[in-house]
């Protein structure tokens, strides 16, 4: 039986603060930096993914050739392994010093979270009036979270 003297926090260990003192809201300048370096980064990882793919269709006698069919995909791909994985980010935002994380927790994003979040991201920059709404977003709030961060509850920081 726990103590009722004892507060919140000392009777529940899954208890974290709004936001963990170490996290500081990433910059629109860092975001945009760091996206303009993973589109370099995303080009790569298309081309060593079509090698692969036409290598592997060649050698499985053209079915393996099926799988470009991913290629359109693989900038979420790219989000999903990274900002999914161990370092919550991916190579554009480390080298930003960004993380992406659940606000409330400071927790790390699953993998399909991290592939939504890449989609919703891509889709409102593919549109004009959705990528002005979704930076509109982070213009007017004081935590820099812009629209597409909103709808799945997540934040970029930096630790």
């Amino acid at each position: 039986m726990t103590n009722p003297q004892h507060g919140y926090a000392e009777r529940y260990e899954t208890y974290a603060p709004a936001m963990p003192v170490p996290y500081v809201r990433a910059s629109l300048g860092a975001r945009f930096v760091a996206y303009l370096l993973d589109i370099v980064f995303i080009f790569g990882f298309t081309a060593l993914l079509a090698t692969a793919i036409a290598v592997l269709g060649v050698v499985t006698f053209g079915f393996g050739w099926t799988l470009f069919a991913i290629l359109p995909a693989s900038g979420i791909l790219y989000s999903a392994l990274t900002v999914g994985g161990a370092r919550q980010s991916t190579l554009g935002m480390r080298m930003m010093g960004l993380r992406v994380v659940a606000p409330e927790s400071g927790r790390p994003v699953d993998v399909i979270t991290a592939a939504v979040h890449a989609l919703l991201f891509y889709l409102a920059i593919s549109t004009f009036l959705l990528w002005c709404l979704d930076i509109l977003f982070g213009l007017v709030r004081s935590d820099r979270r812009l629209g597409h961060d909103l709808l799945l509850g997540l934040a970029v920081v930096r630790p």
